[in-house]
């Protein structure tokens, strides 16, 4: 796969991210603007979900690593912001690796999550949040 630029990789996980909503039987809505809170919003059976993509690679441990936090870097450095989680109900991290998106509620994690995608070598189980049980919307 050929190197993505980080807008380029965001841009491509809300596509992924509406295909996997719409194969789930969401109507997809999209925000008009960049600088909402989130990405996307899923309307089902009169329920409206705001969703946060992320764009998220396999690490060296077989995880995915996510953050609940806005990072962005301007003539001042590199800030970080740790998200308000009343403005999202759900996260989407999208995985090139993979190709698939997971789904889960953000709330019942603390300030980020390892969502494991390979076999602990260990073959741990317990206290493992495995990807493959967070492909629907909660």
């Amino acid at each position: 796969m050929r190197k993505h630029h980080t807008k380029t990789k965001g841009d491509l996980g809300v596509l992924k991210a509406q295909c996997a909503l719409a194969e789930q039987g969401f109507m997809v809505l999209v925000p008009q603007t960049e600088h909402s809170e989130f990405d996307l919003v899923g309307y089902k059976n009169g329920r409206f979900v705001r969703i946060q993509v992320k764009y998220r690679s396999i690490d060296k441990h077989g995880t995915l690593q996510v953050h609940f936090r806005s990072t962005w870097a301007d003539g001042n450095g590199l800030h970080a912001l740790p998200l308000n989680k009343e403005d999202v109900d759900v996260y989407c991290v999208y995985c090139p690796d993979t190709d698939k998106c997971y789904f889960f509620d953000h709330n019942i994690f603390g300030r980020s999550v390892a969502l494991r995608v390979d076999t602990p070598k260990n073959n741990q189980k317990q206290s493992v949040h495995f990807a493959d049980e967070y492909l629907r919307v909660p």
